[in-house]
């Protein structure tokens, strides 16, 4: 990937088109026109759609906390002498979220000017007539896309939420919205990645420069996920199976999957994209958030480097990979040796950690959607609707890539435990896990899984905690939590809002 200047389209300020011919992120100074002297021709609407992509980053940038951290997958190091997290990153651990916590509030905000800035492109496009019905369609189908997956995420995080799929005659109407219900979310995301499926080309179709856009198979891989979250395992079944079509593959060694030199390889349908090793601002930085602190260099290979010390795999997924699993290695790491030569007992999450040439600016993309959780998704549809039967073939493909022995001979119930086990250790780290743990449970047997994990670390925390005491409410999951709370502000700037039960 080339240079991806950061763009928000806020208002309708856009940036006039590039004049040379680069990769489809590149972007240049997004607050030169007015959009409505913008959108004339097809450079401009790929400007407006580039943009929409680069918010992208700022969304992924933070999942981790709420789609992570919230669950038994990793929990967090403390940091003694700086307790200002307490009521921020570090309630998602503890379950202590409430309607005032800072980083639910930059995540509603974010999804929802990501959402204007991909209507008011949408809208816009309809009247651009110097481009061909065939971009305009590809175009569109992207916006689509982005706008299902952020309507996605806000569903499964918060229940109903405000639903808007055109621009807003003005600023004031923002503040009278009420909350749509699931259903009609649901509706929506569908309706968008139905026609987005319809109208983007297949991944094959791509110019090299333009990797990493969504695709046909994006919009039916994210679809399929959609209807196994509605548990509507027909629908599921066929709409995944379309993906198998359209030319995809597990790659060969899993550490592939995630290396820099292979980005939106064979098996990635989705993921959004990073560029480390200069100044132009679109870098990743996950793994100087996911090192231990005081490792220095020992994991990021820069001595000056000060990692956080988020998002550290817990005892309880250390634990659940099986014996000789090869993606173990890839996924985690259950330490590290100091400069002092001393090794440190302290997990880190090591699928993104790669070389790099400038501190803090690493080249790792982030997936969202891959070929492996695709096979997943379908063999759980088909053991939902009747038995294991044909299901083993894609179960048995992800574990023969871990170097693992094929499942056989499970009845319908033991096969849902062998998928949630396999999609934990596949898909560990990936932002996955607190919507798995939704998706195949009550909220009571949610609540009792986290709580068992809960006490578990309270009485041997993964991480020493330095002194630092639990208090009463730690580690307390109630079952309202499995929706998180509205932002408070949201509550005092629109009357029609309600908050969710227990917040």
């Amino acid at each position: 990937m080339k240079n991806l200047y950061k763009i928000s389209i806020l208002l309708g300020l856009l940036a006039t088109a590039s004049s040379c011919k680069k990769s489809f992120l590149d972007l240049s100074d997004p607050t030169k026109k007015n959009a409505d002297k913008f959108y004339k021709d097809e450079d401009q609407v790929k400007q407006a759609v580039s943009g929409a992509y680069s918010s992208l980053q700022d969304h992924v940038n933070s999942q981790y906390i709420f789609a992570e951290m919230s669950s038994d997958n990793t929990t967090i190091q403390l940091n003694p002498s700086d307790r200002g997290q307490t009521d921020r990153v570090e309630a998602f651990e503890f379950w202590n979220v409430t309607a005032t916590n800072v980083n639910i509030a930059d995540m509603y905000n974010q999804s929802y000017n990501a959402l204007y800035n991909i209507n008011f492109a949408l809208a816009k496009i309809e009247g651009v007539t110097a481009i061909s019905d065939a971009k305009k369609a590809q175009y569109k189908g992207e916006l689509q896309f982005m706008r299902a997956y952020y309507y996605f995420n806000l569903v499964r995080y918060f229940g109903g939420v405000v639903l808007i799929t055109e621009p807003l005659a003005n600023s004031s109407d923002a503040f009278k919205t009420a909350r749509a219900t699931e259903a009609e979310v649901y509706a929506q995301i569908i309706k968008d990645l139905t026609e987005a499926a319809n109208s983007l080309p297949e991944k094959s179709a791509y110019a090299a420069a333009d990797l990493g856009r969504a695709s046909k198979g994006s919009a039916l891989g994210l679809l399929g996920k959609v209807y196994l979250t509605m548990k509507d395992y027909a629908k599921a079944e066929s709409t995944l199976r379309e993906v198998l079509t359209l030319g995809y593959s597990l790659v060969a060694n899993y550490a592939d999957v995630f290396a820099i030199n292979n980005k939106n390889n064979i098996e990635s349908l989705f993921e959004v994209q990073y560029q480390g090793g200069n100044n132009l601002g679109e870098w990743s930085s996950f793994i100087y958030t996911f090192a231990p602190r005081n490792s220095e260099g020992a994991v990021t290979g820069f001595p000056t480097s000060r990692p956080a010390g988020w998002n550290i795999p817990t005892r309880n997924i250390i634990s659940e990979f099986e014996a000789n699993d090869q993606r173990k290695a890839v996924a985690l790491k259950e330490g590290y040796t100091n400069a002092a030569g001393t090794f440190v007992a302290i997990p880190f999450v090591n699928k993104y950690n790669h070389p790099h040439t400038i501190e803090g600016r690493t080249d790792d993309n982030w997936p969202v959607l891959r070929y492996a959780d695709v096979l997943l998704m379908l063999a759980e549809a088909i053991n939902e609707q009747r038995g294991p039967g044909d299901a083993y073939q894609y179960l048995n493909q992800v574990r023969r890539r871990a170097g693992l022995a094929d499942r056989t001979a499970l009845s319908q119930e033991s096969f849902r435990t062998a998928i949630r086990h396999e999609r934990r250790v596949e898909l560990a780290f990936e932002n996955d896990r607190w919507f798995d743990l939704k998706r195949a449970f009550t909220s009571t047997q949610m609540a009792a899984i986290l709580n068992a994990h809960g006490q578990a670390e309270k009485a041997s925390p993964t991480v020493d905690r330095g002194g630092v005491p639990f208090t009463a409410n730690d580690y307390k999951f109630d079952e309202y939590e499995a929706l998180y709370p509205i932002p408070d502000r949201q509550l005092f700037l629109d009357e029609n809002l309600k908050q969710n039960p227990g917040y």
